[in-house]
């Protein structure tokens, strides 16, 4: 697509239009540079100028995507930089068109997400909290985080970008900023709370510095916690607990699923995932045929 100067200063200004304009947060901002960097090497490596991008270019660059073993789901996040990148592209004149309108998104995958079930996930939270009998700032912090992070449905994004000031210990709620920087308050209970205020109490003041800014949760060197390092510790705790290996993601489906089988409704998960369509929500009505069954059986006139 001509020099590989050009192509970082197109990613470059592309990069200012999402976090600027779009206002994306810097995991999706990280994640549209890098499918639009796969397809400028793409167009390099056949020869093609950025001016000559056309539909059947970019299918041949997802076919190769495909053909790598990509999942739909990443294929369709893809779709959606690339559409995204071809509509400023036009706009700052790069192309001629917006040739991505056209380019349609394959469908996503059906299966359903791993979840645990309320013992395991009661296993799991059990384990942390034992662990944190020990007093250490760490594991306190840990337990905390987990029991919030399943208390809350929250993205791990959303949970260390939570500051001391967004809790409301009176009225059980966190306010949370979530994609598009849209805040919501979400309500947690009183297990949650307990290992949030022993954390507060006896390991945040251990663990931080005058560096440390509002954070609530903290690294070990007094910043504000990786997602990263959460994602481990995730890892570690479900292998010491016994129950099913799964991400921080995976302890929001979790979340969601246990809300909605204990009779939540689809709207009121939606508003606490923050989740901008329901479709996205319905995703966790693969509630238990046994739940199924029982809410026929009260509702249907011949049940």
């Amino acid at each position: 697509m001509g020099s590989v100067e050009g192509a970082e200063a197109v990613l470059e200004a592309f990069g200012r239009h999402l976090r600027l304009q779009r206002n994306l947060s810097p995991h999706t901002v990280r994640a549209y540079l890098g499918d639009v960097t796969s397809l400028l090497a793409h167009l390099q490596q056949h020869d093609v100028a950025l001016t000559d991008l056309d539909l059947t270019v970019l299918r041949s660059w997802l076919v190769g995507q495909q053909r790598r073993g990509m999942s739909r789901s990443t294929l369709a996040r893809r779709v959606a930089a690339v559409r995204t990148f071809c509509t400023w592209a036009a706009r700052a004149g790069h192309l001629s068109t917006d040739v991505g309108a056209r380019l349609r998104s394959p469908r996503p995958d059906r299966h359903l997400p791993v979840v645990l079930g309320v013992e395991d996930a009661a296993g799991l939270l059990g384990t942390a909290e034992e662990r944190a009998r020990d007093d250490d700032p760490v594991h306190l912090r840990d337990w905390a985080a987990l029991e919030l992070l399943y208390a809350t449905g929250v993205r791990v994004s959303e949970l260390v970008g939570i500051d001391v000031d967004d809790l409301d210990d009176a009225e059980r709620t966190v306010r949370v900023r979530g994609k598009g920087d849209k805040e919501r308050v979400v309500p947690f209970g009183l297990p949650a709370l307990r290992a949030v205020t022993a954390w507060r109490e006896r390991g945040r003041p251990r663990l931080g510095n005058p560096a440390s800014g509002p954070a609530l949760f903290l690294g070990a060197r007094g910043g504000r916690l990786d997602p990263r390092t959460l994602r481990g510790v995730l890892h570690r705790l479900t292998a010491v607990a016994g129950v099913h290996d799964l991400a921080p993601h995976g302890l929001r489906h979790t979340a969601a699923t246990h809300l909605l089988a204990g009779g939540s409704d689809l709207r009121t998960v939606q508003e606490v995932l923050g989740h901008s369509s329901l479709a996205t929500t319905q995703r966790y009505t693969h509630v238990t045929p046994e739940r199924l069954r029982a809410a026929y059986t009260q509702a249907h006139p011949r049940a």
